[in-house]
């Protein structure tokens, strides 16, 4: 019902076209052509594995309508192109549904409970494939997240079962189906040259040093020189690598989406829009030599900031390895197996969210699946996470913009909400209240500002002159939640004791 409801209501995003011109490409053109294809303006971005992906459901497409794989109908739609590529993503999450179950299987069973409706494990399963940002992302707004996330907690799985070279070529794979996730792998090489390429620690958990195991790491290479060379290797073969990676990693995009991701670069944008109108009222900046579109629109291709000092590729990655730092250090000399590894994996997410360049809004996913699993462990973990994944999913409200599908949305993160909320207070009803008063407030004021950037602000004439305001209030406020979120999680982490058995595990 969920399927036909999105089908038949629903508008059609822009990623519809981008994997239906994607699809055309690889099923007509020669694997030479692929990276330089370039009559859409949706060109093959993704690494090769996921053009392989396309290629594969390509040959399923032209059963359903040979037109789609026609690389010049840009923009066709047809009610069986529609219905392939909707059906196409609820067959992948077959993947996701199998790690969720391997994921479940991890859980700690201490908070064993009569009721299975309260079961740690049933929670988190209903959190995990009951996900409100995953499935508008994948089954309103379109994508193949689900498929990808299977890949990444099947391998989280398989670490947590200490079957390293498992974990470790799944996400090898991963990293080539998706390059988005490479935010995440500091967690990864920490913990497999940690706990894999170090057989033993000494009594005060330090690493000893003597159990280094040379196998182990060659293993490890050889898995990721292997799936590297099945991706890349044709390409280099080629001589057009580095056409690959210009299209994986386009800096000419500018440094945030056109809709701000609601992290630290949409306060510095929100920070330079505010001190430009209070300059030009105090008459400190001169207004003809200020664009329009920088008090007006979204932040669209490379832009230069009016008082602040402009931002470049370096300054975002300089930054981002600044605040991924502390958790890496705290994997290797704090080790607590599985629960420090996702703990890394989450603030490696989170970090590489705030700090990167051309972030999307949806990115925000790869921290909260992940925080899941932490969150039925502690009651600390879950108050965190109650607040990361309200204020990420609110974030995601842009992208579903039309009328009929405003209550579908509503009503989805209701029930979502709701869920989260009654089940981790009924998980951890003996601790104390999982948000304080402040924290509270902060969450109930998502629903007035919903309110004014759908029903107020629509009627106002502020909405010809400044459109782009609903949009900034939502990617303000939300990046207040979520730097909140990230630095809260920081210090429990950072602080958080080790007990002498866990050092010596």
């Amino acid at each position: 019902c969920m399927w036909l409801l999105t089908y038949t209501v629903c508008s059609y995003s822009t990623d519809f076209e981008v994997h239906r011109n994607w699809l055309a490409i690889t099923h007509n053109l020669p694997l030479s052509q692929w990276y330089y294809e370039a009559t859409s303006e949706w060109t093959l971005d993704y690494p090769p594995f996921f053009a392989w992906f396309e290629y594969a459901l390509s040959h399923i497409a032209k059963y359903f309508d040979p037109q789609m794989l026609v690389v010049e109908n840009l923009n066709y739609a047809s009610h069986a192109t529609v219905f392939f590529q909707r059906l196409s993503v609820i067959v992948t999450d077959i993947l996701f549904i199998y790690a969720v179950h391997e994921c479940c299987r991890c859980v700690n069973g201490k908070r064993a409970a009569k009721d299975i409706l309260e079961k740690p494990t049933f929670i988190l399963a209903v959190l995990l494939l009951w996900n409100f940002g995953l499935l508008i992302v994948d089954h309103i707004h379109f994508q193949y997240n689900g498929f990808l996330f299977g890949l990444m907690l099947l391998s989280v799985a398989r670490l947590c079962q200490k079957r390293y070279l498992e974990g470790a070529l799944l996400f090898a794979v991963l990293l080539h189906f998706k390059h988005i996730y490479i935010y995440v792998a500091p967690a990864y090489g920490i913990y497999l040259l940690r706990s894999y390429c170090f057989t033993a620690n000494n009594a005060d958990g330090s690493v000893k040093w003597r159990s280094f195991s040379f196998l182990h790491v060659t293993l490890l290479g050889l898995i990721v020189c292997l799936v590297s060379a099945l991706s890349l290797g044709p390409f280099l073969v080629l001589g057009q690598l580095p056409q690959v990676i210009s299209r994986l990693f386009p800096f000419k995009r500018g440094l945030c989406h056109a809709y701000w991701a609601p992290n630290f670069w949409a306060l510095y944008n929100a920070m330079d829009k505010a001190l430009t109108i209070l300059g030009l009222k105090c008459n400190f900046l001169d207004s003809t030599k200020i664009p329009k579109a920088s008090m007006t629109g979204g932040l669209v291709q490379e832009f230069q900031h009016t008082v602040l000092p402009s931002v470049t590729p370096l300054a975002t990655l300089i930054c981002t390895f600044i605040a991924i730092l502390p958790s890496v250090f705290c994997l290797w000399f704090k080790p607590q197996g599985p629960r420090g590894f996702l703990q890394c994996l989450v603030l490696c997410a989170l970090s590489s969210f705030m700090f990167g360049w051309h972030v999307h809004e949806k990115a925000i996913l790869l921290a909260i699946l992940p925080l899941s699993l932490l969150s039925i462990q502690r009651a600390k973990d879950a108050g965190i996470y109650l607040i990361l994944t309200t204020t990420g999913h609110f974030s995601l409200f842009p992208l579903l913009f039309t009328a009929p599908e405003l209550p579908i949305k509503i009503l989805l993160m209701l029930l979502f909400t709701v869920y989260s909320f009654s089940s981790l207070k009924s998980l951890f009803r003996r601790e104390k209240s999982l948000l304080n008063w402040l924290e509270t407030i902060y969450l109930i004021q998502l629903v007035p500002l919903e309110i004014f950037c759908e029903i107020i602000f629509p009627l106002t004439p502020w909405k010809w002159h400044f459109p782009f305001v609903p949009l900034l209030l939502t990617s303000v406020y939300c990046a207040l939640g979520i730097t909140y979120a990230w630095l809260k999680l920081y210090i429990s982490v950072l602080t958080e004791r080790i007990s002498v058995r866990q050092k010596a595990e």
